[in-house]
């Protein structure tokens, strides 16, 4: 199967999870297999385990670690435990998660992931259960305004919903272009190509909503840590504010020390941090990887390590 995907901050990433050749590792989001490969490629007695929930990605992936050692999986990161748990193992030595939406996923039309393209509303990362065109055209003005606000970060959120209510008054609906126009005609002109398409964060908000991210990156930050091995390393990429704030604060959370109030003149919690940051700032493309590959603008990598 052809999937196309430009692993972004490649080197980077190899770098950060320090891999060690008879290491297990996991990808948590394996798309075209590019990191994938990246770390098997690394391995002699190691072994990888490879996640993601989009059969497409599970199917391409699969071709393209063949012959390595590494075993591709059909799964939500957020269920890296219950995978290692079926697995037999214990304790991994890195994980990686490369968030957002694929290349593959934005350039398959029929997959209803693009403003770009008109196709029938989808947006399902893992082709199973309610899809954009349901959501959209069941939750009401508020709960539509609420989405497009909190995971679009869209300020004409409430003139969307409605405008996209009350087209639905007349027919559902249908498809990605139809939606597009809609949330056009709800912004005013001087406005509509304020930082890029006028689609650009109510589409983006639909598919986080589509696909529950953000709860399930929250739940994998909060459990898959425990898997880690002490000196193993967890690689997140981001690729827009929601998800950066996230890892930002979980990792910050990990690194935590005591918690005694401040006033307190020792300690007497006991409360040590259970991992460090490798960067203190987040790690983000060069301009050549930008100008290559327009997509890893945005695209940012947080590391931690587990003491």
């Amino acid at each position: 199967m052809e999937f196309s995907h430009i692993p972004v901050l490649f080197s980077q990433c190899m770098e950060g999870l320090r891999i060690d050749p008879a290491g297990t590792y996991i990808d948590g989001t394996a798309g075209g297999g590019g990191h994938s490969a990246g770390i098997a490629r690394q391995l002699t007695t190691g072994r990888l385990i490879a996640l993601d929930k989009d059969p497409d990605a599970v199917a391409a992936a699969g071709e393209r670690l063949a012959g390595l050692p590494a075993q591709v999986v059909q799964s939500d990161f957020a269920e890296i435990p219950r995978v290692l748990d079926r697995l037999g193992i214990g304790q991994v030595d890195g994980i990686l998660l490369d968030l957002g939406v694929s290349s593959h996923q934005l350039d398959t039309p029929e997959r209803g992931f693009s403003y770009m393209a008109d196709a029938p509303l989808d947006m399902r990362m893992s082709q199973q259960g309610a899809s954009a065109y349901d959501l959209v055209n069941s939750w009401d003005v508020s709960a539509m305004a609420r989405v497009l606000r909190e995971f679009g970060e869209e300020k004409y959120a409430l003139p969307i919903a409605k405008k996209i209510c009350r087209a639905r008054e007349e027919k559902p609906v249908e498809t990605t272009g139809e939606l597009v126009e809609l949330i056009k005609a709800a912004i005013p002109p001087s406005a509509r190509y304020e930082g890029g398409h006028p689609a650009k964060r109510s589409f983006q908000a639909i598919r986080i909503a589509v696909n529950s991210e953000l709860d399930s990156l929250s739940r994998c930050l909060d459990t898959a840590f425990a898997r880690l091995a002490p000196g193993g390393r967890f690689a997140v990429i981001t690729f827009h504010s929601l998800e950066d704030r996230m890892v930002k604060q979980k990792f910050a959370a990990y690194c935590k020390g005591c918690i005694c109030p401040p006033d307190f003149p020792v300690c007497v919690c006991g409360h040590a941090p259970e991992g460090k940051l490798v960067n203190k700032k987040p790690i983000e493309p060069s301009p050549e990887e930008q100008r290559e590959n327009s997509r890893s603008r945005s695209a940012k990598l947080r590391v931690l390590e587990k003491l």
